[in-house]
């Protein structure tokens, strides 16, 4: 049962609510997954955002010009986590974020862990996309090395269930994807338990094929 005091609808086709954002970006693959999962896909449009494009009006809709970003019912919410939370309570609650006790707090935590990762190798991205060679802090990428490693280590020490689709699954398993495709680090030689995980993932939660990145 959805929660009728949290709207899903706006500016979209036939109303639909809206969500800016990419179909490589690992924050929005986070809430497009979520979207499946919760079986929301037909009430949200998906519409292109170009993060650095200053007549974007990505600007006006969060200040910040980051994606994802959801548009409902005259409210602008941002960023992922903020959006999933949303978009789980409008579902119902529970089933991305378990409601109360430890276990919330565990699946919050681990999904911000994995976040962390996320955040660590776009850096090291940033760092070769946005500054000429010779300008590149070998000290900044090792900083950022460093979160990564331990990150991975620490969720390959205690992943979330991957028979269990929710905020943490979803998080690990798109700062995962991302690692393969901009390849910052070398992950999958030093930590085949999350290798095991991911394909085991990716066997019992469908969405995580559907919202692969296009090739």
């Amino acid at each position: 049962m959805t929660d009728p005091r949290l709207p899903l609808a706006g500016a979209g086709h036939g109303g639909r609510a809206i969500l800016r954002s990419t179909l490589t970006s690992p924050y929005g693959r986070k809430v497009r997954m979520a979207i499946s999962v919760l079986g929301l896909t037909e009430r949200i449009e998906v519409i292109p955002a170009d993060t650095r494009d200053e007549s974007d009006s990505l600007r006006q809709q969060n200040p910040l010009g980051k994606i994802p970003c959801l548009m409902t019912a005259g409210e602008t919410y941002y960023d992922s986590r903020v959006i999933l939370e949303y978009l789980d309570t409008l579902a119902g609650g529970g089933r991305l974020i378990p409601r109360t006790g430890p276990d919330r707090f565990r699946c919050l935590t681990q999904s911000c862990l994995a976040d962390g990762v996320t955040d660590a190798a776009l850096l090291m991205v940033y760092e070769g996309r946005f500054r000429e060679a010779h300008q590149a802090s070998e000290v900044w990428l090792d900083h950022q090395r460093g979160k990564i490693d331990r990150g991975l280590t620490a969720l390959a020490a205690l992943p979330p269930d991957p028979r269990v689709t929710d905020a943490a699954s979803i998080s690990l398993a798109c700062s995962l994807g991302y690692l393969d495709w901009r390849q910052p680090v070398t992950w999958r030689d030093r930590w085949p338990a999350l290798v095991d995980w991911l394909a085991a993932f990716d066997a019992a939660e469908p969405a995580h094929a559907e919202t692969e990145r296009p090739r």
